[in-house]
């Protein structure tokens, strides 16, 4: 997981850091607006909120299960997808594995099974034969799996995460887009919500988002 704590945005927090909330969310302390706004994914009446994470990011893992129960709270105003930010700038493995996966279809299906190999089993998925054994452990067809691994769909996505990752301003995971207009993660609002235990952070940037979801509405 990269760790870079948004540099510019420090400066911020140590001034609004007194007068920052979850409920109330201060822009540059809780969350960032993005320079350039970025085209949403969303049916009409929703707002799109993407999650940026990593396979092996130990954050992303910790994370999944509050922010699971969070989107299906919120299925009915909330279009939720994830990008997998890129660990090595080219042919990532772990994000091959994951734009396979949706252009398959299973990504949904399987993401709780790729985390559950590499933060439970512990097991590394680091090549592309990691990729494919993995595949047909889980029972997905080979043919169909090396189809869409070496597809020029998935080839091209995976060659642009770097430049789709720079357009939202993301450098660290599990980071959080919402309308395609706002920012946030839990080191941010752990950086602006000083008094918060280590254990409130990711229900506390939930809240984040909650607000950050009606705000855009309004925005519409």
């Amino acid at each position: 997981m990269r760790l870079h704590h948004f540099i510019l945005a420090c400066a911020s927090i140590a001034t609004a850091s007194a007068f920052a909330s979850p409920q109330a969310p201060v822009p540059g302390a809780d969350y960032l607006v993005l320079a350039t706004p970025q085209p949403a994914q969303a049916a009409p009446g929703k707002v799109e909120v993407i999650e940026f994470f990593m396979y092996h990011c130990p954050a992303c893992n910790a994370f999944e299960p509050g922010l699971a129960r969070w989107v299906k709270e919120n299925a009915a105003t909330v279009s939720f997808r994830r990008i997998h930010l890129p660990h090595t700038p080219d042919n990532d493995p772990e994000a091959h594995l994951f734009l396979t996966l949706e252009a398959l279809k299973k990504e949904e299906a399987l993401h709780a099974q790729v985390m559950h190999t590499w933060h439970v089993e512990r097991k590394r998925l680091a090549s592309d034969r990691d990729n494919l054994d993995w595949a047909l452990k889980n029972g997905l067809d080979k043919a169909a799996f090396e189809g869409a691994y070496q597809s020029f769909g998935v080839q091209t996505k995976l060659k642009n995460l770097p430049r789709l990752a720079a357009a939202y301003q993301v450098d660290s995971t599990p980071t959080l887009i919402v309308g395609g207009r706002y920012l946030t993660n839990p080191s941010m609002v752990a950086g602006a919500n000083p008094g918060l235990p280590r254990q409130g952070v990711e229900q506390a940037t939930l809240q984040v988002v909650q607000a950050l979801v009606a705000k855009a509405k309004l925005a519409k």
